[in-house]
């Protein structure tokens, strides 16, 4: 219960200015990797997005893009 398998964040940062919705994206990525978690992020920001392993974008219902994003 206090460290869950998978962690479901729907707009996590929705309403958050840019200095508090990095320290919350951080938080939950410290999570994911402290305690081996999947984490899902439900959002509509792309630099949100972006912060992941891979992304899979729906557009009216259907699955429109899933891919891994490639760290340089």
């Amino acid at each position: 219960m206090n460290t869950p398998a998978v962690v479901l964040a729907d707009e996590p940062t929705g309403n958050l200015d840019s200095k508090n919705s990095q320290e919350i994206m951080q938080l939950l990525k410290e999570s994911n990797k402290k305690f081996n978690q999947t984490l899902i992020v439900i959002t509509h920001d792309e630099n949100v997005a972006l912060q992941a392993d891979r992304v899979i974008s729906v557009e009216d219902g259907k699955i429109v893009r899933d891919e891994r994003i490639r760290r340089a």
